[in-house]
């Protein structure tokens, strides 16, 4: 087993257990629905696990819960160290993801100087699958 495979584990529990605010701006990032960008969410890198990822960009999107104002010093730690590592971070407040999650994606594009762009996602693909059409005749 490798190194990253706690990480992996540790990834695919926080993706089960995201909290509202992850599960709305997830709604917006995933399929490359925000400026044809690919996010990973609950992403490991080195031993820290971010929110949200776009490799591609070297992007990290952090949401911050009321938790972290207890937790500001090994934040900014852990913050200094990806940034050391090539990568930039946004951070958002829970309650700026509920109340305009729509800004925040604006935000992104903003961050990476690329004009706003939102393709909605097929309803086809991961998790959602076509209902047969009912026959008349049965």
């Amino acid at each position: 087993m490798g190194n990253d495979q706690p990480n992996t584990e540790q990834a695919r529990s926080l993706r089960q257990s995201q909290t509202k605010s992850e599960g709305l701006l997830w709604s917006l990032l995933r399929a490359k629905q925000v400026c044809q960008l690919k996010f990973r969410r609950q992403y490991p890198i080195e031993s820290w696990i971010v929110d949200f990822a776009c490799p591609k960009e070297m992007l990290i999107i952090e949401i911050d819960g009321g938790y972290h104002d207890h937790t500001v010093d090994a934040d900014l730690r852990r913050q200094r160290a990806l940034e050391s590592l090539g990568w930039k971070i946004l951070r958002f407040s829970d309650k700026q993801v509920e109340e305009d999650a729509e800004a925040v994606a604006l935000a992104i594009a903003r961050e990476l100087n690329i004009p706003y762009t939102f393709h909605r996602r097929k309803a086809t693909g991961s998790g959602m699958k076509k209902q047969p059409k009912p026959e008349e005749n049965e």
